[in-house]
Formats: C-alpha cells, structure tokens, sequence
C-alpha cells in the first residue's frame, strides 16, 4: 500500500463476501488511466443498452458527462482541494473531490461555519445497481468516501459537518445516509438539491 492509504472493505455482490480494497487520499494518472480506459467502455455499452430499450434522457445516469481529467485539472495546484480514490482488484472502483476551503454551512445550528463540500464523488459504472445495467460487482464505494469527506471534516476542525450538491438520482441515497435535503438551490441555477450534515447526523453515520 502507498504511504497514504487505509485497508477498507467493499461487498461483493454476488457472493456477499467482503472484499479488502484500499482508500487512497489522492486520485493519481494510473486511477485517470483506469477511468478513461476502463470506465468510459462500460458506461458507453450502458448508453446502447438505454438507446436501444429507448429510455429517454431524463432517465439516464446525470453523470454520463462527466469528465475527470478535466475535474482533476481545475484544482491542480489549487490549496483547499483534496481527492480520494477506491481501488480493488487493481482497478479504480469509485472518486471524490472535496472542497476545504471555500463553502460555509447553512443549516442554522451551524450557519456560517467551516465544512467539506463534496464537489463530485461516482462510483465506477459495474457497480451502478441500476435498470439495463449487469447486476453490480461491489457495494458500498460511495459510503466509504462519504465517511473519508466525514472524517477529513473532522481532521480539518470542522466537527464532522460536510455539504453538497445531489444530482436528482441520488437524492434518496444522500437521505438515506441521513443529511438534510435543504431543497433545490437556486443560487446553482435551480436545478440540484442542497445537502447537508451536521455533527450529530455525522456522528449516527459513522457508527
């Protein structure tokens, strides 16, 4: 394992089987390297599976356009910003950026206040439990880097408060982890609902 990563534990779906995988506070070229080469070819075989059942746009993963490269490349050598990364089976399995710097609470017990903004996290598309997909290979990426942005929170001082902005298809998700679905916010252009986490939800998720 590299210097700074942790042994954690996905689901293998199949099986139920734990499967020990490693949590990395940085996204480097090889997990860029696996995200074009390996991802993009399987979210384009999801596309044509939607294409050809005709499922309209609306219906789609929100996420189908993101580019990382370019989402790395936006921050490099920007202080505030921080990455982190799931690998399994040596192949990158999900990624986060995060914001330490820039956003302040708005739930009124901690208005004002320092938190991690989570500016973008996915999980790589065979582990998408979605219609047309293949029955997904792990489970719980996505939860491992909501608990790393919960943890850098409280590394930073910030007391586990964390914050972002939900693509539509992941608003239960983000309920079910318990954050505060605050609405849709029209200062990002009225389309994405805005979460948050207090301490308190912080400290029930981590247990």
């Amino acid at each position: 394992m590299s210097e700074n990563s942790i042994s954690v534990f996905l689901q293998e779906c199949d099986t139920g089987d734990p499967v020990e995988a490693e949590l990395r506070d940085s996204i480097q070229e090889q997990q860029l390297l696996d995200w074009q080469f390996q991802w993009q070819p399987a979210l384009k075989e999801y596309m044509r599976r939607l294409v050809a059942a005709n499922v309209p746009m609306s219906q789609w993963p929100q996420s189908w356009h993101w580019d990382w490269s370019q989402k790395l490349a936006e921050v490099k050598g920007l202080l505030g910003h921080q990455s982190f990364c799931i690998i399994c089976r040596n192949i990158t399995q999900a990624m986060m950026r995060i914001d330490l710097a820039k956003k302040r609470g708005r739930i009124e017990s901690q208005k004002g206040q320092h938190l991690v903004y989570i500016d973008y996290l996915e999980v790589a598309p065979w582990n998408w439990n979605e219609p047309y997909a293949d029955p997904p290979l792990y489970r719980g990426a996505g939860s491992i880097l909501l608990r790393a942005a919960i943890e850098t929170s409280l590394q930073e001082g910030f007391k586990g408060r964390i914050a972002l902005h939900s693509l539509p298809q992941s608003i239960p998700y983000y309920e079910r982890c318990g954050m505060t679905n605050l609405g849709t916010d029209q200062n990002y252009g009225g389309r994405m609902p805005y979460f948050e986490m207090t301490p308190e939800q912080a400290n029930l998720f981590l247990k």
